[in-house]
C-alpha cells in the first residue's frame, strides 16, 4: 500500500471505531475501504474483523461505567452467547460461498432498524400483556438469549449491522436505558469479534498490514465513540441508529 492508502485505512478504522461504540455499523466503512484496495472479499472480511477488535475493546473500556449497571449474570450470558454464536458465523464464512448469507443481510438490517425504532412501544405493549412494571426485565430470557446467539452468528460471519441487531434484541428483551444497552452491545460485539479473530488467525487468509492499520484507527475511535454515545439523548441515538442501519442496508443492496 502507498502512504495515502495507509492513511485512508487508518481513517477508515477511526470511523469504524466511532461507529462501533455508537450506532453499530462499523464494517460499512472499513470493509469497503479494504475492498477498494483490491483485497479479496473473504480476506478483507477476516482482516476487517481482526482490525476492529481493538476498537470494540477500547469502546467497552469507555463504557465501563454503564456496564457496571448490568448484573454480572446477564453480562456473562450475553458475552458467552455471542461468543458461541460467532464460532458458527466464522465457520460459515470459511465454508459457504461468499454471497449466500450476505444476500439476506440487508433485509435483516432493515428489519432490526424497524425494531429499534419502535422498541419503546413494543416494550410497553409486552409489559402490559404480562402486567410487568417498567424495570423488571433485568435477566436474559430464553428467547432473548436465542436471538442474541443468532446475532453472534451474523457478527462472526460478516458483522455489518450486527450492532443494530444486538441493540434491537437487548432493547426488547431487557429493561435497560438505551445508553446501557449500547454499552452491552459493544461488549457483545467484542466477544464475537474476539472469538472470530482467533479462528481467522489460525485458519483464514489475512492481510495483516491492513488489519494492523485498521486496529490503529479503531482503538482511538472506539474509546472516543463511547464518550459520544454516552452523551447522546436516547431519542437522538435511536434515530441515528435507524438512519445508519437503513443507509447500510441500502448500500448493501446496490
Amino acid at each position: 500500500m502507498t502512504g495515502p492508502e495507509q492513511l485512508a485505512v487508518v481513517a477508515a478504522g477511526l470511523g469504524a471505531g466511532l461507529l462501533t461504540s455508537t450506532v453499530g455499523v462499523a464494517s460499512l466503512i472499513s470493509f469497503p475501504a479494504l475492498i477498494a484496495l483490491g483485497i479479496p472479499p473473504v480476506v478483507a472480511n477476516a482482516s476487517n474483523t481482526i482490525g476492529l477488535l481493538p476498537g470494540a475493546l477500547s469502546g467497552s473500556f469507555g463504557y465501563r461505567r454503564e456496564l457496571r449497571e448490568v448484573s454480572r449474570p446477564t453480562t456473562i450470558v450475553v458475552v458467552l452467547t455471542c461468543a458461541i454464536g460467532a464460532i458458527g458465523g466464522a465457520a460459515l464464512l470459511l465454508a459457504l460461498p461468499p454471497g449466500v448469507f450476505a444476500a439476506a443481510a440487508p433485509w435483516l438490517i432493515l428489519f432490526t432498524c424497524l425494531i429499534v425504532g419502535v422498541q419503546p412501544w413494543i416494550s410497553r405493549w409486552l409489559r402490559s400483556r404480562h402486567e410487568e412494571p417498567h424495570g423488571t426485565r433485568m435477566t436474559m430470557t430464553p428467547a432473548t438469549t436465542f436471538f442474541a446467539g443468532l446475532t453472534g452468528v451474523y457478527g462472526g460471519y460478516f458483522g455489518a449491522g450486527a450492532g443494530v441487531m444486538m441493540m434491537a434484541v437487548l432493547g426488547l428483551g431487557l429493561d435497560l436505558e438505551l445508553r446501557v444497552v449500547n454499552a452491552l452491545k459493544t461488549l457483545a460485539l467484542l466477544a464475537a469479534n474476539l472469538v472470530a479473530s482467533v479462528i481467522f488467525v489460525f485458519i483464514a487468509d489475512l492481510d495483516l498490514s491492513a488489519a494492523g492499520l485498521l486496529a490503529v484507527g479503531s482503538v482511538v475511535g472506539g474509546y472516543v465513540g463511547a464518550h459520544i454515545g454516552r452523551r447522546l439523548p436516547a431519542t437522538l441515538l435511536r434515530v441515528l441508529i435507524v438512519l445508519a442501519g437503513v443507509t447500510a442496508a441500502v448500500l448493501m443492496l446496490r
